[in-house]
């Protein structure tokens, strides 16, 4: 369990450094350039979430029941999910979709952990998936509080959102009835 908490500190807190020290974020990516410092924070990511999956991979050999979902709990998870896929698309393709929902990425993380804190009640699920809420939570209200940084400048296509909502429901089916269990060796359907 440690190494999960370990990989989650290090992970959530590379990714708040914006909500906690801004100013302290800007003046390190002035000092060592815009490339080493995304450089430098991509390292320090990778190695959080790598610790993030072996530490979950070890806690769930010795699982501790914080609660029990009911089946209710367990149906409504994969709709909760379904239009994840197609926000976490449209986030980094200009449409009405990032307009409409601000920060489509953090909608989707939030969706995403909730439906899993519905299905599992696991110690080590409850710990994962509560901390990303919780961040994705904290970092939208940080958000609206500070003004937004320039987005690169990728052109309005006029299929931007239909092909965000096509490709991410594709996904969406190979994740739950392929993927899902094929790297976690759990169904999402049951």
């Amino acid at each position: 369990m440690l190494l999960l908490i370990l990989g989650l500190v290090l992970f959530l807190g590379t990714h708040a450094v914006s909500i906690v020290a801004p100013a302290w974020r800007d003046g390190m990516a002035a000092r060592l350039g815009e490339g080493r410092w995304k450089g430098a924070y991509s390292l320090a990511s990778l190695a959080g979430l790598a610790l993030i999956i072996w530490g979950y991979t070890l806690a769930r050999h010795t699982p501790v029941v914080v609660y029990v979902p009911s089946a209710w709990m367990r149906a409504v998870a994969p709709l909760l999910t379904l239009p994840m896929f197609p926000l976490l698309i449209g986030a980094y393709v200009p449409g009405k979709i990032r307009a409409i929902f601000k920060h489509p990425m953090l909608v989707a993380v939030k969706l995403w952990a909730l439906a899993h804190l519905l299905a599992n009640g696991m110690l080590h699920e409850v710990i994962l998936f509560g901390s990303l809420l919780a961040w994705a939570v904290v970092l939208r209200i940080s958000l609206k509080r500070r003004p937004p940084r320039p987005a690169p400048n990728i052109p309005i296509r006029r299929f931007n959102d239909a092909s965000a909502i096509i490709v991410g429901v594709v996904v969406y089916l190979a994740t739950v009835f392929v993927l899902h269990r094929l790297v976690l060796g759990v169904s999402p359907l049951t």
